[in-house]
């Protein structure tokens, strides 16, 4: 997900209406600005204590909804005698339960532009539900420019004055969408200077910063590259892409339109009096000598054929590239009982050249005697690449049970994994069953450190500074650079707070894992990565 800083104010203004509650909360955007991506990105970062009912398709009733938003809340109620009141009654008993519990609840609504003023009138009455201090339900409304039209209408005043944070999506700039195509190339391994800065702009021109039409554009421009065997996208291929994915939407005149129609209706006008005007020729023709000199229909089609033939011949022959077919898919593979956890271990301290103390029992305790770490979590497969360490994947099976892999690099689209011998599978597919857990296996520069502490003198303090000169390019002048300073301290926070790890300006196993990264000098293992 490319967050732009327009996509993160417009998340930042739905996390603070959950999180400090009052108001409603208006979030508004043209046509394929990415509304309902933010949507996603919100459930993705809900804080724990919220409970969130999501409602996608807001064409229905106030009955309808009420009834959406209970089976949304898992809130049962009684189906043979539905009705508004029984419903609301039900959602209000639900909403002061969950708000003695120290629950928040939410209704997000998705397309909203698209409600009946029957049922924002009922949204409206959810918002009478509250105790003497706080709103027990608060309301967001996602939607179209036209949400804000509506919601300016007379009638609906009083939900309007209910809402008290608003904020409108505009599209990406022309920087925005440089850096949104560069980024989308990054994640999935590929040349992020494959298209032109004139193919960028001209991606800019027609989308108008839109992502959606962005996404269309340089997905037909890679195709027509493809099949032209361009190495590198153009503004002439962006043109073509243009010209078959978005003429349908535009980009012709009221005059060239009104031109083009009055051209259709004519060929239509003279088709129609040509075919009546031969119809009658021939027919005369069948009674003296004129149908000799007509063409016979076998001929004329033989010479149509043959025309066809030599106009549609292809000038160059395409290649078709057959890939390398896996020996079973992924799915049936992960069904493996032996892809546990500790075999994912044994198979990575082979790859640093070691041996488990103990076969078939290792884990992360065990393996500590013989200095090594496990550093675990969760991670965007973005963020797994960058740390570019072969890495224990996690993934669920069929089996309601997990199963783990080592991965030790990505070639041409391939993930390459590691167990008994090297097998390869779709890096797409292995994203479909990637949980977003993930182990690696890392041997500390100092074995005997767990962290660096600051007012700390120590070699390990100089190796924090030479690791820290290496990503900011800060070359400090410290009167000691054994002792860990003031200065290192918001150094190493800036450091902590680029790679999203806790700012507490401690070098402790996770941030010694990130600065040994970036050591061009580390002999550890690395990720192949190979196109």
């Amino acid at each position: 997900m490319y967050m732009s800083a327009r996509h993160q104010e417009g998340l930042a203004h739905l996390l603070y209406g959950i999180n400090e509650g009052g108001g409603g909360v208006a979030l508004t955007g043209e046509v394929g600005t990415g509304k309902t991506t933010i949507c996603h990105c919100l459930l993705q970062d809900l804080p724990k204590h919220v409970d969130i009912a999501l409602i996608l398709n807001p064409k229905m009733n106030a009955l309808e909804l009420l009834a959406t938003i209970c089976d949304e809340l898992a809130i049962d109620y009684n189906t043979s005698q539905i009705s508004l009141k029984n419903l609301v009654d039900a959602l209000n008993q639900y909403l002061l339960i969950a708000h003695a519990k120290g629950r928040r609840t939410v209704l997000l609504i998705d397309e909203a532009q698209n409600l009946s003023m029957e049922v924002l009138e009922q949204i409206r009455l959810l918002t009478n539900l509250e105790t003497s201090k706080s709103k027990l339900l608060q309301i967001i409304l996602v939607g179209q420019p036209e949400l804000k039209v509506l919601l300016r209408k007379q009638e609906l005043r009083q939900l309007n004055q209910r809402i008290t944070a608003r904020y409108h999506l505009l599209p990406l700039s022309l920087a925005e969408t440089r850096e949104y195509i560069r980024h989308r190339l990054y994640v999935c391994n590929g040349d992020t200077e494959l298209f032109k800065a004139g193919a960028i702009k001209k991606v800019y021109q027609y989308s108008s910063g839109i992502p959606r039409i962005i996404n269309i554009l340089c997905d037909r421009a890679l195709l027509g590259a493809y099949a032209t065997n361009s190495r590198v996208i153009t503004p002439g291929i962006i043109n073509a892409a243009a010209r078959e994915t978005l003429a349908p939407f535009g980009g012709l005149s009221s005059r060239k339109l009104l031109l083009f129609t009055l051209l259709l209706l004519s060929c239509a006008a003279f088709g129609t009096f040509y075919y009546k005007d031969l119809g009658r020729w021939i027919s005369l023709a069948s009674t003296n000598e004129l149908v000799k000199e007509l063409p016979k229909p076998s001929a004329v089609t033989a010479v149509a054929k043959n025309k066809a033939r030599v106009e549609t011949k292809p000038s160059i022959t395409p290649v078709v590239i057959q890939p390398a077919k896996p020996v079973e898919k992924f799915d049936a593979w992960l069904a493996n009982r032996d892809l546990t956890l500790s075999a994912g271990i044994e198979n990575a301290l082979k790859v640093w050249g070691q041996t488990p103390l103990v076969s078939g029992s290792a884990d992360c305790a065990s393996i500590q005697k013989q200095s090594f770490i496990c550093v675990s979590g969760s991670a965007t497969w973005k963020d797994l690449i960058s740390m570019r360490r072969p890495v224990i994947l996690e993934f669920a099976s069929s089996d309601q049970s997990n199963r783990y892999v080592l991965m030790t690099g990505i070639k041409q689209g391939q993930a390459l994994f590691q167990f008994g011998q090297e097998v390869s599978f779709p890096v797409a597919d292995v994203l479909r069953y990637w949980n977003g857990r993930y182990l690696i296996i890392w041997k500390s520069p100092f074995p005997d450190v767990q962290a660096i502490y600051p007012g700390q003198t120590s070699e390990s303090v100089l190796w924090l500074r030479q690791q820290l000169t290496a990503n900011d390019g800060i070359d400090e002048q410290a009167s000691d650079p054994r002792f860990f300073d003031g200065d290192l301290i918001k150094r190493v926070k800036a450091f902590q707070l680029q790679h999203h790890l806790t700012e507490d300006g401690i070098a402790g196993t996770r941030t010694l894992f990130y600065l040994d990264n970036v050591a061009s000098s580390s002999n550890s293992p690395r990720l192949i990565i190979a196109d």
